[in-house]
């Protein structure tokens, strides 16, 4: 089935219907596509955070802005970022894998070894932009969910990240906040609904060399 009639009809709504609401299985079926999304070695060095508490809804919402969408969307989840990866992190990982794949640990040592040489090159700045784009991998994937199934999503970067980071308490928790990412149903009065993308050609954007 080709996603491109979904991504044509999708668009960044910009006013949700809050009367319309997703179901607790469209919306676990969604988070299942970010479950299953690649990231680099697996690690998935992130956190989808559902906000459902009216009062830091509108904490957010005045920390960006004041954009609709966040107050009335079905769903708002904000995208986090771990910002203390190190050696536990793989282990964890490691450790999982493990007991998933039902093998001796020591089968996986070699690999454990590697993604350790690759991300002990990194500054602790460098992990944290790693794992915005780990981060985004998953973003892109929910956007094409959500288009197929015929839900409206926004992903959102206007907002002042040291805000949400303070009304979520993320910083104790080794978190920061990368994106916002609203999901629910247009509202017919969105004119933004109406409006012809405007993309690059196939020849500008698919050169052959």
């Amino acid at each position: 089935m080709s996603l491109v009639p979904a991504l044509e009809w999708r668009y960044a709504t910009k006013t949700y219907d809050p009367s319309k609401q997703l179901s607790a299985e469209q919306f676990g079926d969604l988070l299942r596509t970010v479950q299953l999304a690649p990231s680099s070695y697996g690690l998935q060095p992130y956190q989808f955070i559902t906000i459902t508490d009216p009062a830091k809804l509108e904490q957010i919402s005045r920390a960006a802005f004041g954009q609709p969408q966040i107050t009335t969307a079905s769903k708002l989840l904000v995208v986090a970022v771990e910002t203390n990866i190190s050696e536990a992190t793989v282990k964890n990982y490691i450790d999982k894998a493990a007991s998933v794949r039902q093998t001796d640990r020591k089968n996986l040592e070699p690999r454990e070894q590697f993604v350790n040489s690759k991300l002990n090159l990194l500054s602790p700045a460098q992990k944290i932009s790693w794992a915005e784009k780990q981060a985004f991998l998953a973003v892109g994937i929910l956007v094409s969910a959500a288009a197929e199934a015929g839900i409206d999503a926004s992903p959102m970067e206007g907002f002042d990240r040291g805000q949400i980071d303070q009304i979520l308490g993320l910083g104790e928790q080794n978190l920061q906040s990368a994106l916002l990412f609203a999901l629910g149903y247009r509202s017919s009065d969105d004119e933004f609904a109406r409006i012809p993308k405007v993309r690059k050609t196939a020849e500008e954007l698919f050169p052959t060399v």
